[in-house]
């Protein structure tokens, strides 16, 4: 799969600690090679519709999307990141 990382991903992505981000960037390989590569720990976000989560860490998540044959890179944070907007 085609990873496409929107302007919020990228701003988050930078403010991360340059460990999370070399962790970060191991996943996303995961991530488009599996989308259910069990190290990523993926499950639906239930109150947001069409949107995914998955493991940096025990700290860490990334939110995304699935639209064909690509996956939309919406948010990396900490584990709250699922709440916020």
């Amino acid at each position: 799969m085609r990873l496409r990382a929107t302007e919020r991903f990228i701003s988050d992505y930078r403010a991360l600690p340059a460990d999370i981000r070399e962790r970060t960037d191991r996943k996303l390989r995961y991530l488009a090679a599996d989308l259910s590569h069990p190290s990523l720990r993926v499950k639906r976000v239930r109150s947001r519709q069409g949107v995914y989560e998955g493991s940096v860490n025990m700290d860490y998540r990334f939110l995304f999307e699935v639209e064909g044959d690509a996956v939309i890179l919406l948010r990396i944070g900490r584990h709250d990141i699922v709440d916020r907007r």
